[in-house]
């Protein structure tokens, strides 16, 4: 027997004992593993789920919670730190709030966009600083905007493969500090100077230097290398095509505000930690980018992209964000037989790709119908949608082309249309337009978030669905873990 098929049998044993010595997680044992009952004890008041998204000879594999630091504005409150400080924070955070001994974690997986050159390798030096063995692998991985998607479902494979039982996923990113590279002739010239062996040579490479050429830096943007167009004016034309007015994207991002400060205020948002930031006299408790605005002020504020007839602006646009998240996914069996009630089950999942061009932004639309038809699911048995709002614009296109036969028929090969989400059922907590978007830590965000609001909403499903830079979509079917 190897040792992998021999440590999950002595899990699955764990598990079998756990469930019938004891149904709470109170202590049982006195090494301090706790034990709780199997999901079907635990729901036998509750009534039976008309569906099931299970797969057959797949392991389960589960959500036990997820957290994240406060989302800040880049330039504020964060501007001092460095990204690792943000994910070890968030990393220690997990750890503390779920209990998990720092010798649980096999493996940590963290995303990011845009790196930090002198820790590349974020999820390596975030593990390490939080305090988790030297002899736990960590690797990072970067997507774009659904970077921490991609950490989670990376994750998943290694849990579903039989790598490991308990692997810690998150993403950050860190907008104040960004790389700012010299000139590429300067960078040329800078390497030759190494090689410059006379004084002469060397006074020859300075002149050049100081050309005015050399001398302007690179500054990073938010643009396709591929089409070398901003985010943003994309996101302007697709708004265009889609015939999204400009109040209807004033609409919907004072509907992001709102929500958000609701459920903030209502103390719905439980994955936000309190992050005590060195030098800074008070704690960090809130996201400090929700402004709960009027249509009147919002309507005077200029395009951002495309002037002076764009409908994009600093009010339907997601900011630049400071932020890290992390969330603890396992193997059903090896969650139980540690004591954990976890959040839910994480079902399924899909990438998608298309034009970056002029569908840049819609990787929702392409994703929804092809993981609801993947899980055997149908729009009506989705309780929850969690979806990424980068623009006003773009979420509320995506919706349209949901809603459009034409798209449906034309582009994605149906029958006609695939339906979109009721409004009642999107992002009822807020989105990234209100509470920000930190490229590689919204993932995290999105599907914490979306088990949270089963519980909350008494729902089963929940779809999760993103965009990002390239033409890249996602999305993923969350379950609620019976309680």
């Amino acid at each position: 027997m190897t040792f992998t098929r021999f440590r999950h049998q002595a899990t699955k044993m764990a598990a079998l004992v756990c469930r019938n010595l004891y149904l709470s997680r109170s202590p049982v044992f006195s090494n301090g593993v706790r034990c709780v009952s199997s999901s079907s004890i635990q729901n036998a008041n509750a009534q039976p789920a008309t569906k099931s998204a299970k797969k057959q000879n797949v392991r389960n594999i589960v959500l036990v919670d997820g957290v994240r630091t406060p989302f800040l504005q880049s330039g504020t409150t964060y501007k001092n730190l460095m990204p690792h400080d943000l994910a070890r924070t968030a990393l220690q955070g997990l750890m503390k709030r779920t209990g998990l001994p720092k010798d649980a974690v096999e493996y940590v997986i963290y995303g990011t966009v845009i790196q930090e050159v002198k820790t590349s390798n974020v999820a390596r030096e975030a593990s390490l600083g939080a305090g988790i063995s030297n002899r736990v692998p960590a690797h990072t991985v970067t997507q774009a905007c659904i970077s921490s998607n991609q950490a989670i479902t990376t994750g998943i494979g290694l849990i579903a493969s039989g790598q490991a039982d308990s692997i810690i996923a998150g993403g950050v990113e860190f907008m104040s500090d960004v790389p700012i590279r010299h000139s590429r002739k300067m960078r040329k010239l800078m390497l030759s100077m190494n090689k410059a062996k006379t004084v002469p040579a060397r006074l020859q490479l300075v002149s050049q230097m100081l050309s005015p050429s050399a001398l302007v830096p690179e500054l990073p943007a938010v643009a396709e290398f591929s089409t070398n167009e901003s985010m943003g004016h994309s996101g302007d034309r697709l708004a265009a095509a889609f015939n999204v007015t400009r109040q209807e994207q004033d609409e919907f991002a004072l509907r992001s505000h709102t929500l958000a400060h609701d459920a903030s205020e209502k103390g719905l948002l439980t994955d936000r930690l309190v992050y005590k930031v060195p030098g800074v006299a008070n704690p960090v408790e809130k996201d400090n980018g929700i402004r709960v605005s009027s249509m009147e002020a919002m309507g005077k504020l200029k395009p951002a992209f495309i002037k002076p007839h764009g409908t994009v602006t600093a009010a339907n646009a997601s900011f630049l964000t400071d932020g890290a998240s992390a969330c603890l996914i396992m193997s059903e069996e090896k969650a139980l037989a540690m004591g954990y009630k976890p959040l839910a089950y994480l079902r399924d999942f899909i990438y998608v790709a298309q034009d970056p061009k002029d569908e840049l932004l819609l990787g929702p639309a392409y994703a929804t119908p092809r993981i609801l038809d993947k899980a055997g699911l149908t729009l009506s048995d989705v309780s929850v949608f969690e979806y990424h709002e980068a623009f006003a614009g773009q979420i509320l296109a995506n919706m349209k082309a949901l809603d459009s036969d034409w798209f449906g028929t034309n582009m994605m090969g149906r029958k006609g249309k695939a339906g979109a989400p009721p409004m009642d059922k999107l992002n009822l907590w807020g989105g990234s337009l209100s509470l920000g978007h930190p490229f590689g830590a919204t993932g995290v965000r999105l599907v914490t978030t979306a088990a949270n609001r089963l519980h909350n909403e008494n729902g089963q499903f929940a779809l999760v669905a993103a965009c990002a830079a390239g033409g890249l979509g996602h999305a993923m079917i969350v379950e609620r873990y019976p309680r």
